[in-house]
């Protein structure tokens, strides 16, 4: 993510740096929300712009307790759980059940039902669920597991992974499986590009040594939740870098089918400058062992401002494609090929030029390319009924429903067929 959180700095800075990221997100203590317009679904209709024949419903807001939301997943129809982050504060993060009404009226709006399945949780973001049917969610300094229990009973937690690094820049965890049942984790960078308390860039670089490996993607070898039960042992069997050069892997996936089945797959939050159009973002296909550059090099095997005459970017693996700067992608959802997204690569660009939920279709080979496809357009603030949007989790339903969080207006979004303008999704 971009300029989020404050770096390791001289104390005065260090204070200025907090003031700034806490004044970042101070609009989450004021209220923000859509004027609806109509119905789509039995819910308030926002405007957002969505392919001919769809309109974006809003299913939960502030009403609903909604902070920073960052993730959603069905956990079966109409049962829903939410990752809120709350804020970038410690412990302000909690675990949500919403439960939708079974029927939407066309004419009233019904609210839905929320639960807190779990409070005071340290800036989660990841929620997923497991090969094992386990959901996963990853807070900053550790992962943990749960059954699903019955409606309106707790959750029991289960450590996966603890004492993970939750400091710096970039401290949230994102996670993925593989084919394999290896959990994939990103290690952010503690840093924007490796620099030292007075600015100075290092090289090489400490957060890649072998005692960090920071701004990499860490993978994990499971044990079954049986094999951890008589005599108890830990559940991961092995926890090791697995790709490199990665400055925060916030959007993680993995292909579910099709030729390319199986490959991990990277969106790249880049270095933060200040120029409109540098750097790029990236998508990145994870190779076992790939070095892909942070801090030393951007884009297209370029080298990074300052680490011009001090590398060797060649060496580096390429992008498989680059998105505009400053998107900053926070969340990839690989879609099955027979779900209404026939297989596209969905991402949530959050940042200042990106405002959008775009997918790539899957090319000859299996793997996404092309121009992005944009289901939910830019979010226009036009001081009325669009305010300003930053989509931050995406999700599919039993129905292969579309659903979206975004955090300027806690809100939870679906897109949905547009009744009164039955015409197919063009794609």
């Amino acid at each position: 993510m971009h300029k989020c959180w404050p770096e390791r700095l001289p104390p005065q800075a260090a204070l200025a740096a907090l003031a700034s990221a806490l004044l970042a997100w101070a609009p989450l203590a004021h209220a923000r929300g859509y004027t609806p317009q109509g119905r789509c679904g039995g819910y308030e209709k926002v405007s957002i712009a969505s392919p001919a024949g769809t309109c974006v419903a809003l299913v939960a807001d502030e009403r609903e307790g909604l902070r920073a939301p960052r993730r959603v997943l069905e956990i079966s129809p109409g049962r829903l759980w939410i990752i809120d982050m709350g804020s970038w504060m410690p412990r302000q993060g909690r675990l949500l059940e919403l439960s939708l009404p079974a029927q939407p009226s066309a004419n009233s709006a019904q609210r839905p039902q929320v639960q807190v399945l779990a409070d005071k949780l340290d800036r989660p973001l990841a929620l997923v669920r497991g090969p094992d049917a386990l959901i996963y969610i990853g807070e900053a300094s550790r992962i943990w597991r749960t059954h699903v229990p019955a409606a309106g009973q707790p959750i029991q937690a289960q450590a996966v992974l603890d004492q993970l690094p939750d400091d710096g820049a970039h401290p949230l965890k994102e996670i993925t499986f593989g084919p394999d049942g290896s959990l994939y984790v990103n290690i952010g960078s503690l840093t924007d590009r490796c620099q030292d308390a007075q600015g100075a860039l290092s090289h090489p670089c400490p957060e890649r040594g072998a005692m960090q490996f920071r701004g990499a993607v860490w993978r994990a070898v499971l044990r079954s939740p049986a094999a951890t039960g008589q005599p108890p042992q830990a559940p991961v069997q092995q926890f090791a870098p697995f790709a490199l050069g990665l400055r925060n892997s916030v959007a993680l996936a993995t292909l579910p089918d099709g030729p390319a089945k199986g490959s991990l797959w990277q969106a790249e939050n880049n270095i933060d400058y200040r120029d409109r159009n540098e750097p790029p973002e990236e998508l990145n296909e994870l190779l076992e062992g790939a070095d892909y550059g942070w801090p030393y090099c951007v884009g297209a095997q370029r080298p990074a401002r300052g680490y011009e005459q001090r590398t060797r970017c060649a060496a580096t693996k390429a992008p498989h494609m680059l998105w505009p700067a400053h998107t900053a992608p926070l969340h990839l959802l690989a879609t099955p090929q027979a779900s209404p997204f026939q297989g596209q690569l969905l991402a949530a660009w959050h940042g200042p030029q990106g405002h959008r939920v775009v997918g790539f279709a899957r090319q000859k080979d299996g793997k996404p390319g092309g121009k992005p496809i944009e289901w939910l357009g830019h979010w226009t603030a036009d001081g009325k009924t669009r305010p300003l949007g930053r989509p931050t989790g995406l999700a599919l339903n039993h129905a292969g429903q579309l659903m979206v969080v975004e955090d300027y207006n806690r809100s939870l979004l679906m897109l949905l067929p547009d009744t009164a303008n039955a015409r197919s999704p063009q794609r």
